[in-house]
């Protein structure tokens, strides 16, 4: 009988060639196998989908995870009634969560999608099912191509996520046919993010950039770039704004550089690092100064920044998003004095 048994033991490809492992040796395993790190800010359809397949959902996992996130989110006056969450429920990067502009904000703000408080932005990340050591891949509409997934990136960045990549883009990977899924989302399980700390550094407010219009070419005034991502008639005050009773027009000193020139034409992804220079070059714009970037609500004037980013244009340190933009501004500040300019 014993020689039966060691006989049998030895048989046994359980016991001696695959030996049964404990969930933390299971866990140990995931860890050395699902690590993902990408090379750059932006990331291909093709560089997430490897990645998702490295990182299959499991629930007894606890190391870091790639997490899509969905920005999708269109102007008030989108033509064809378009919300971000019928878009997502239409199709969907597979396991994505959705992030709402129009939700995640500062409630207690007058004007639209501000930032959140570091306490609401930890509590809706909770919400979303993401942890802090979470890798997160955020991307907009297969409609528009790149437009408010840069405001999410840079949300994220501003409240110190350590690890946040933007998907170039969106219409590729459902033109390449990678794979999507539809219909209503499955709830992910509640997370218990941190709250964080802000990054006051990548936000001008309003009152700072109201001192440097007023100080605008006179002598000593603080070397500034202000770029307007609007499209060139709202800036020059010819065409209204999308918002009734909203006086168009830019901010004194500022240049108008509407965001599709930074975009590819039919595809709608960012150029390429060469030609992003070469559009901010186009404007004579002196990369030794501080730069900030504005837009009508202070989405894509994040389309700006990060653009700016990929062509490596400027210091870092030096440059900033105005949150509040041109809603902000022509609400707050009196054409009388100055503060409103019009090219008309």
């Amino acid at each position: 009988m014993a020689l039966a048994a060691i006989r049998s033991s030895f048989l046994s490809p359980t016991r001696f060639i695959r030996p049964t492992m404990t969930v933390s040796q299971q866990i140990r395993t995931q860890t050395q196998t699902r690590q993902v790190s990408f090379s750059s800010y932006l990331v291909t359809p093709k560089e997430l989908s490897e990645a998702l397949k490295k990182n299959p959902s499991t629930k007894i996992s606890t190391s870091p995870r790639v997490i899509p996130l969905c920005a999708a989110w269109f102007m008030p006056n989108d033509p064809e009634g378009r919300t971000g969450i019928d878009v997502f429920r239409k199709h969907r990067v597979p396991q994505a969560r959705f992030f709402d502009l129009d939700a995640i904000k500062d409630t207690e703000s007058p004007y639209p999608h501000m930032l959140p408080t570091a306490e609401t932005f930890a509590q809706a990340m909770s919400e979303l099912g993401i942890r802090r050591d979470d890798e997160v891949v955020v991307y907009d509409t297969e409609e528009l191509g790149i437009f408010s997934a840069p405001r999410v990136g840079w949300t994220l960045r501003v409240f110190g996520h350590p690890k946040v990549h933007i998907l170039n883009n969106y219409r590729l990977w459902v033109r390449e046919n990678y794979p999507t899924e539809t219909g209503e989302h499955h709830k992910p399980e509640k997370t218990n993010y941190p709250v964080p700390s802000y990054d006051s550094k990548l936000v001008i407010p309003f009152r700072e950039l109201k001192e440097i219009a007023k100080e605008h070419r006179k002598e000593g005034a603080k070397e500034v770039e202000i770029l307007d991502a609007r499209s060139k008639g709202r800036w020059a005050g010819t065409d209204p704004e999308p918002r009734p009773g909203l006086s168009s027009g830019h901010i004194p000193g500022s240049t108008s550089l509407p965001f599709q020139e930074l975009l590819d034409p039919e595809t709608k992804t960012y150029l390429p690092p060469d030609q992003l220079r070469k559009v901010f070059e186009s404007r004579d714009l002196d990369p030794t100064k501080s730069i900030i970037s504005s837009c009508g609500t202070g989405v894509t004037a994040t389309i700006i920044e990060t653009a700016l980013g990929l062509a490596e244009y400027g210091d870092p340190s030096l440059r900033r998003v105005y949150d509040g933009s041109w809603t902000e501004w022509a609400q707050r500040v009196d054409e009388k004095d100055g503060l409103i300019k019009k090219d008309t």
